[in-house]
């Protein structure tokens, strides 16, 4: 650089000249090489060739959901114990063992259903994503902020993402489209309650809690396990906004739940969340009115107390997001040794997926990557594959052999006789069936009952706006569905929803009547929430008339 240069860049620094990715020099980043300084461009700008192909390529497909996110690196410090007892009497795990140990670790939060750049104050569940590096490799726990889901079956997953997501044909939001399908699903009405109060839009990503969703198995020493859900709970404090405080957050900022974490963190005040589980023994549990591995449930916390196991530190932020956040990859089935699944058809399901959409969207090497790779030595006869980044190493003693098992070398199992194995026994019919508690609505209408006033009459509100636009038949469903958990609960949501509807058949708008009478076809695809229907109306009222040029 010529001192000319630096001194209109404001500085006298050496800096390390700019290369290709082949690292050569490149001694003009502003000019493509043309006949004449007009053009046309010449064939052999192998630079810009090289510069703009890889532009092009940049970004690898979005997740289909979890698009929008954000994440930063820390630790987990265990307490060596659950509770007052020792970790050992439940779990192997060496993740828990020694109080005091840390483990590093990756955290990813996300909005679900939103795609990359939707607002983070859209009303949706909360991605809390937790990658431990243990000494046994890699541990996922992959769960959301609200500890339950909205159906039980994972064959139901596809068409509920398909529901809650843009139209298909318009590509507008359409919040008719989920309460069409949730109308259908009763089994959503708990999580309902719960997305519809304040609860379905937290404040920040520091401010909010944690959850596993899905109950996993520990196993100790002797093969024993027991049934386990995990809680993260923010020692920060939850703060949750209401609707019309995230609108007017919205209108300021679509991503202020990145920037207030990245910032957070930039200025040393580094959130922390505490980790409990509730343990239960395995079993059908006849005692309680719903089946335990139901994801749609809560477990009563004075049955099943949270215990408190290790806190966990996030205290550094991201310095290329692209190759540590957007490309991290999680998956419900990386579990390491003294953890297990559990009979949970969402888990089951979701440990196929999650996993299999990685080697989709990042590619089948993701775990080559350094942000995907364990921090334990990874020896593995799986290879080859596109932008594979495998070391010698990783084929043991004799590159040659790339199979087991092996007379003459390569690598061979793990000593059996460090663990002993959990053998669960199983007897019963294949079958496709719901389970045989389903209990939709009792939990839900405790929710609705404890929540405080204000969480109520928000609630209320939320639903009546949404469901004033619906089919009649969808909200009669959905007042069922809420009258069957409470009383006051449904009767309140119906005189929402027809005070709201006389709201607006008062503004006199005839292209968008709400509440359709059963039989008239849907107007899927020519509108959104009541805010978004005034929002393009205001757009061409208040739009200022000019003159071309």
């Amino acid at each position: 650089m010529l001192a000319e240069d630096k001194k209109m860049n404001g500085s006298n620094e050496e800096r390390e000249a700019l290369t290709t990715r082949q690292g050569h020099p490149v001694i003009d980043n502003q000019n493509i090489k043309t006949l004449g300084n007009r053009g046309p461009a010449m064939m052999e700008n192998y630079h810009f060739i090289e510069k703009m192909s890889h532009f092009d390529r940049e970004e690898v497909p979005e997740r289909v959901v979890h698009a929008r996110g954000t994440g930063a690196f820390g630790y987990f410090e265990t307490y060596g114990k659950v509770g007052d007892e020792p970790v050992e009497k439940y779990t192997r795990a060496k993740v828990f063992q020694g109080a005091g140990k840390k483990t590093p670790v990756l955290v990813r939060f996300s909005t679900v259903a939103g795609s990359k750049d939707a607002p983070e104050t859209d009303r949706d569940p909360r991605g809390f994503a937790v990658k431990f590096y243990t000494e046994d490799g890699n541990w996922d726990l992959v769960g959301n902020n609200l500890k339950i889901f909205f159906i039980r079956d994972a064959m139901k997953f596809p068409d509920m993402i398909h529901a809650f997501k843009a139209d298909p044909a318009s590509n507008v939001p359409d919040p008719r489209r989920m309460f069409d399908f949730v109308s259908r699903s009763p089994e959503a009405t708990h999580m309902i309650t719960f997305l519809f109060s304040p609860w379905g839009r937290p404040a920040t990503y520091r401010h909010m809690q944690g959850s596993g969703v899905n109950t996993y198995k520990w196993v100790n020493d002797k093969g024993e396990a027991v049934l386990v859900k995990y809680h993260w709970e923010p020692k920060q404090g939850i703060r949750n906004l209401t609707t019309k405080e995230a609108m007017e957050i919205q209108g300021k900022s679509v991503g202020h739940m990145t920037q207030d974490l990245y910032e957070a963190i930039e200025r040393g005040e580094y959130p922390e969340w505490e980790l409990y589980v509730q343990i239960m023994e395995d079993g059908y549990h006849p005692e309680l009115d719903f089946d335990p591995l139901d994801d749609t449930k809560l477990w009563p916390e004075d049955k099943f107390p949270w215990l408190p196991v290790g806190k966990m530190v996030l205290n550094e932020n991201p310095t290329d997001f692209h190759a540590q956040i957007e490309q991290a990859a999680f998956g419900t089935g990386v579990l390491v040794d003294g953890m297990d699944f559990s009979d949970d058809k969402m888990l089951q399901g979701r440990t196929f997926s999650y996993s299999d959409t990685q080697r989709y969207r990042v590619g089948a090497n993701y775990l080559q990557l350094p942000v995907n790779a364990p921090k334990a030595k990874v020896r593995t006869n799986q290879h080859r594959g596109q932008m594979s980044m495998r070391t010698p190493e990783e084929a043991g003693g004799n590159p040659h052999i790339n199979y087991e098992p092996s007379m003459v070398g390569g690598l061979e199992e793990a000593d059996k006789s460090e663990r002993t194995p959990h053998n669960p026994e199983y007897s019963g019919k294949v079958m496709s069936e719901p389970i045989d508690r389903p209990n939709n609505y009792g939990q839900a209408g405790e929710t609705y009952r404890a929540f405080e006033e204000w969480e109520r009459e928000e609630l209320i509100a939320n639903l009546s706006d949404v469901l004033s636009i619906c089919d009649e038949r969808i909200q009669e469903a959905m007042i069922h569905h809420f009258t069957q958990a409470d009383e006051d609960y449904g009767r309140r949501v119906k005189e929402g929803i027809e005070a709201k509807m006389k709201e607006l058949e008062e503004k006199g708008d005839d292209n968008r009547i709400p509440g359709q009478e059963a039989g008239i076809k849907s107007k899927y695809g020519e509108g959104g929430t009541n805010a978004q229907n005034e929002a393009v109306d205001e757009a061409i009222e208040k739009g200022r008339e000019t003159d071309g040029y």
